[in-house]
């Protein structure tokens, strides 16, 4: 009986619903009349029947009607609406005018469209940080501009006993001063702007005092009346990074090596290419690394006057970093650094235009000779004698078992290979004494780097560099005022004043090797500032 009354129940709702939403069409007015009629009878019939009560009967007839309306209201809404045409619009001419229509856009789409653009103008809010106080463009943020700015005393210190600067011209050191002491105020600014363009690739750009024809060294001495320091462009290169452990760069870079000031001055930069790669050997507190590249060092344009060859550099550094502990760590590093068309070229003699493989850079104490042949000593013109292969061991070590307080080891050694005096003698005509070796070592006490106030380091260091161990063009420019043929010791320090400026002293002791007398020492006291 109840599953009869829920079915007689459910079928005169339906029967209701399915009435109100016929057709009203004229030709269906009178099944659709007939259809409510016998809807009625049968509720009636129900409640006759005692399946349903009056009461009950007039709701179901109540929820029957409500439920139609709904159904008409909903069925009205999704169907299109029946509009009378408009009036064709007509010009002045009685012809009708072209009318563009829109059609209706439907709310679902409206509400999906506003939701889209709602959503991607939320991600570039977030992604610029649009209304962050003090929030800065997003481009802004891949742009790093750094420089220092360093303010120097130094006092030069000459032996009274050097050989005279005449002397010593005779012999390709080019010197104004050798036995008077100089005292001079020395500045030197840099300021660089690293941009890095986008995952992969980046950018940086620097400028810095110093002399353009001067690869190792940014210093401007001050006294000039009415003087403005020139300022050059010190690097300008790009960068490329696939992959976070391999790196290709090319432009005007900083040096691509692990060394010390032996083989290179702090200052020089390279011109060229190379690449570097860096990989977790066997544990991951050991890595590798490879660096290899091209860098050009003079650029000749041959021709029938001149026979000359530009001058390159191929260089390739191999080592490990070992991070033995959380208190030690290490690095060694193994490089060549083959340097082609570099030595001098006689010329035939009395004849001058030739050949001009004098270097154009130099500092002093290399092996030279005249590469004019004609005895002249008012137009000699000086060339290396000697071709260079440099061999360089190079191993660091960083103990810091007194954090903040480190000591840092550091040595030194290299080789030029490249000298061989029966190929020297064949193509000047002269002998050279092979001096082709030299080494270094250092010791610093205190924090690797001062950046705040009350930071301290310490160093002592002992070099000993013969005159053809390396080219005197790129090594350091302070020791014994430049160049190779030098042996001594250097002491100094630095103490930080407040954040990012610090005040450093260094005194350089050096004498002369195996060439003429020529014995400076050099005192450096400097104000440096970083930004």
């Amino acid at each position: 009986m109840k599953l009869a009354r829920i079915f007689f129940r459910g079928a005169a709702v339906l029967l209701l619903v399915a009435a109100s939403n016929m057709s009203m069409a004229e030709d269906k007015k009178a099944e659709l009349e007939t259809l409510r009629e016998t809807t009625l009878r049968l509720i009636q019939l129900m409640v006759d029947q005692g399946m349903l009560t009056q009461e009950k009967a007039n709701e179901l007839i109540q929820e029957a009607k409500l439920a139609a309306e709904k159904t008409a209201a909903e069925k009205a809404a999704a169907e299109p609406r029946e509009t009378k045409a408009p009036d064709v619009p007509k010009g002045k001419d009685g012809k009708p005018v072209n009318i563009v229509r829109v059609p209706l856009v439907p709310e679902t789409v409206k509400d999906e469209i506003r939701e889209q653009i709602k959503q991607e103008v939320l991600m570039q809010a977030k992604s610029e940080r649009w209304g962050e106080p003090g929030a800065n463009p997003e481009w802004l943020d891949r742009i790093k501009i750094d420089g220092d700015l360093r303010l120097r005393m130094q006092a030069d210190r000459f032996d009274k006993g050097n050989t005279s600067p005449q002397s010593l011209q005779v012999n390709g050191i080019n010197v104004n001063n050798s036995t008077k002491d100089r005292r001079r105020l020395r500045i030197r600014g840099r300021i660089g702007l690293h941009a890095k363009l986008n995952d992969r690739f980046g950018a940086q750009f620097r400028l810095a005092t110093g002399r353009s024809d001067d690869p190792v060294s940014t210093n401007a001495t001050q006294g000039n009346y009415g003087n403005r320091y020139t300022v050059a462009i010190d690097r300008a290169y790009l960068y490329y990074q696939p992959k976070p452990w391999i790196r290709v760069v090319g432009g005007r870079m900083p040096n691509p090596w692990l060394h010390t000031d032996l083989v290179w001055d702090e200052d020089l930069n390279f011109d060229g290419i190379y690449a570097t790669a860096r990989r977790n050997l066997f544990k991951d507190n050991i890595t590798g690394f490879m660096t290899a590249g091209v860098f050009p060092i003079q650029d000749i344009e041959s021709s029938e006057a001149n026979q000359s060859k530009s001058k390159l550099l191929y260089g390739i550094q191999g080592g490990v970093e070992w991070v033995q502990s959380p208190r030690a760590s290490y690095k060694f590093g193994l490089a060549l650094y083959d340097f082609k068309n570099i030595e001098g070229r006689p010329n035939t003699l009395n004849s001058t235009g030739q050949n001009d493989t004098s270097p154009q850079s130099r500092q002093k104490g290399n092996s030279l000779f005249d590469i004019d042949n004609d005895n002249d000593t008012s137009t000699q013109r000086f060339a290396l004698a000697s071709k260079f292969r440099e061999v360089n061991l190079t191993a660091m070590a960083d103990f810091s078992a007194f954090d903040p307080i480190h000591v840092l080891v550091a040595l030194d050694y290299v080789k030029n290979i490249g000298f061989d005096n029966s190929e020297i003698r064949s193509r000047t005509g002269t002998d050279f004494e092979e001096k082709t070796t030299g080494y270094q070592a250092r010791v610093t006490v205190g924090m690797p780097v001062i950046e705040k106030r009350f930071d301290w380091n310490s160093y002592f260091g002992y070099k000993y560099l013969e005159r053809d161990a390396v080219i005197d063009a790129f090594t350091e420019s302070d020791f014994r005022l430049g160049g190779t043929d030098s042996k001594g010791y250097i002491l100094g320090g630095s103490y930080g004043l407040d954040k990012n400026v610090w005040l450093s002293a260094k005194w350089l002791s050096a004498d002369a090797i195996s060439g003429p007398k020529f014995s400076v020492d050099v005192l450096q006291i400097d104000l440096n500032a970083r930004f």
